[in-house]
């Protein structure tokens, strides 16, 4: 699937907008990798989130998008335009995944958001185990991405953003796991995985993790403690 031209035509002046209305750091573009596939796993604050990270990286990435938004008129058009590609929430959608393999085996950068939503607070939550699944299946460079001060920029309870607020991207060095195929390994793996994904984005985002996603860890840090 070849980057369409309206990609980063639409680009820069989404940047020009963003840092007109906001105070706009970007850290670790040396981290994403400029030949080969790749995986952005980012927290998700903002509605602007995607756009901030799309505009600001470096390589073009296809960015798996709820299908809900599909289904609006001229969106529809635009979506497919600047590299998303659908995902039914809250359930299991098989075809999602072949779109997002097939695309990372083309060398194409993916960018999925593990929380599957916006955050309420500002905290990082739970991740998708469907996420965490596929990133550990694809065995591509994964790069975490701390979103800041989007949630201060335009929560999701307001119409407009808030202009003025700072806002920090990061990218974080890649991840590298051999690609596990066996289902039951991923499954052994997930709760390592999502310590390390969370711990990284916390670092790199200056967020907090949610009480959630903390008791979360703590189950699964308490269940491997036991077994052993």
């Amino acid at each position: 699937m070849a980057t369409h031209p309206l990609y980063w035509t639409l680009a820069h002046p989404t940047r020009w907008f963003l840092r007109a209305t906001a105070r706009i750091e970007v850290e670790g573009l040396d981290n994403v990798p400029m030949k080969g596939p790749f995986l952005i796993l980012p927290n998700h604050q903002s509605v602007v989130d995607p756009f901030l990270v799309q505009s600001c990286c470096p390589r073009s990435v296809h960015s798996m998008t709820k299908s809900t938004q599909f289904g609006v008129p001229g969106v529809r058009w635009l979506l497919p335009r600047i590299g998303a590609f659908p995902v039914r929430r809250y359930q299991v959608d098989p075809q999602c995944v072949r779109v997002a393999l097939r695309l990372l085996d083309r060398g194409e950068g993916v960018c999925i958001y593990p929380e599957g939503e916006r955050s309420w607070d500002g905290s990082i939550y739970p991740f998708r185990r469907g996420t965490l699944h596929l990133a550990l299946r694809a065995g591509v460079p994964i790069v975490p991405v701390g979103v800041g001060g989007t949630f201060q920029y335009w929560p999701r309870w307001l119409a407009l953003p808030q202009p003025g607020a700072r806002i920090r991207l990061a990218f974080g060095r890649p991840l590298q796991f051999e690609a596990i195929t066996d289902r039951e390994e991923r499954e052994a793996r997930l709760p390592g995985f999502e310590r390390l994904l969370a711990t990284r984005l916390r670092d790199l985002s200056g967020s907090p993790l949610s009480v959630q996603l903390q008791e979360r860890i703590s189950s699964t840090i308490s269940g491997s403690s036991t077994r052993r």
